[in-house]
């Protein structure tokens, strides 16, 4: 490989490491909302996994197993809604064929 072909690598492959990184911190800020029942139990979180807020419908406090059941439900949509996010900001950074785990 030529050496001005090397140096035009790796001034990409710098780029797109700028890129990632400005889009890891954009992640940081973006807050998405899991829910369980219709909204019954609401988790907002960043992208980034941070737990904003919780929110449970008083109707729902009189029964614990039921509460158990719903704040999983709620978490594993929340976490679907960051997985989402963070792949549909960071799929446009990465050259097609090359899968990064984010």
């Amino acid at each position: 490989m030529a050496k001005g072909g090397m140096g035009n690598l790796m001034k990409q492959a710098q780029m797109m490491q700028a890129n990632m990184q400005r889009a890891q911190a954009e992640l940081a800020a973006i807050e998405v909302e899991g829910q369980a029942s219709n909204g019954l139990i609401k988790i907002k979180m960043t992208c980034k996994n941070e737990i904003k807020k919780i929110e449970i419908d008083p109707s729902l406090l009189t029964d614990k197993e039921i509460l158990e059941d719903m704040l999983i439900v709620a978490l594993k949509d929340t976490f679907k809604q960051i997985e989402d996010t963070t792949n549909a900001k960071m799929s446009g950074l990465v050259p097609p064929g090359m899968n990064l785990p984010f």
